[in-house]
């Protein structure tokens, strides 16, 4: 399992569903599984987890400098 390639498709996932944007919020394991569709590692799924957030913490902090830019 190529773990960058499984976070960028749950990225993706999550990123163009609000309800499972909350999930992830409130349930990331489930929601991780959910688009996944099979029952990972605690281990392995904690790295999922970990890397989603990260990309999706880059992506809004992207997407406010690119806000900001436009206003000057």
């Amino acid at each position: 399992m190529d773990i960058k390639e499984k976070i960028k498709e749950i990225v993706e996932e999550i990123t163009k569903n609000p309800s499972l944007k909350k999930q992830f919020e409130k349930e990331p394991i489930k929601a991780v599984e959910q688009v996944l569709g099979v029952d990972l590692p605690d281990d392995v799924i904690e790295k999922i987890i970990d890397g989603v957030k990260a990309k999706i913490t880059v992506d809004n902090v992207s997407d406010i400098a690119g806000a900001i830019k436009k206003l000057f």
